[in-house]
């Protein structure tokens, strides 16, 4: 079983890369060129986004759980990322909107959902055992 501290970063390291992949994939989709220095410009509101949902939930505590780390971080990095982009006169668009809270929603929590499943199922097996 992995340590508390090393699940909290963990799942800060899958955070950061999920919002860089959303940022990238996005950026691709629209034929943006410079994938990579683009995808740090698109994603760095969602990042701080994301911080900020962390440090108000103190999600290191349980980062894993679904709630309320998962929607506070994921919540965070969307509402905190539009409006950080719209201070910083980046396009904040209704479909655009849509599309990270859909997409963020799926990586930001797709992947603790699917933790939380395997650690379940191990844990019964260990039971069993």
């Amino acid at each position: 079983m992995t340590s508390p501290f090393k699940a909290w970063i963990y799942a800060a390291i899958a955070d950061l890369l999920l919002i860089l992949a959303f940022a990238a994939i996005g950026r691709d989709a629209h034929a943006r060129g410079d994938i990579i220095g683009g995808a740090f410009m698109t994603a760095w509101p969602f990042l701080a986004g994301a911080a900020i949902g962390w440090i108000a939930l103190r999600a290191w505590r349980t980062p894993l759980v679904l709630w309320p780390s998962g929607v506070g971080i994921w919540i965070g990095a969307v509402i905190f990322g539009m409006l950080l982009r719209a201070a910083t006169g980046q396009t904040v668009v209704l479909p655009f909107v849509i599309v990270a809270l859909i997409s963020l929603g799926v990586f930001l929590l797709g992947y603790r959902a699917v933790t939380a499943l395997v650690i379940r199922m191990s844990r019964k097996r260990q039971r069993r055992a």
